[in-house]
């Protein structure tokens, strides 16, 4: 399971797969577009968010 965190507080809820949680932060409107891969090392989500795995 994975989900969005700000900082260390997780802010969604739990999906199965990383697509789940990044389609949920597009509906949010934290994103504008799924990356395929981040290429150039750029920030993809806003400062401080990121995707991690949390406990099933």
């Amino acid at each position: 399971m994975y989900a969005l965190f700000e900082g260390a507080t997780q802010i969604g809820p739990p999906f199965p797969t990383e697509k789940e949680v990044w389609e949920a932060a597009l509906i949010e409107g934290l994103v504008t577009d799924v990356p395929v891969a981040d290429e150039e090392g750029g920030q993809v989500l806003p400062r401080g968010y990121h995707v991690a795995r949390v406990p099933e």
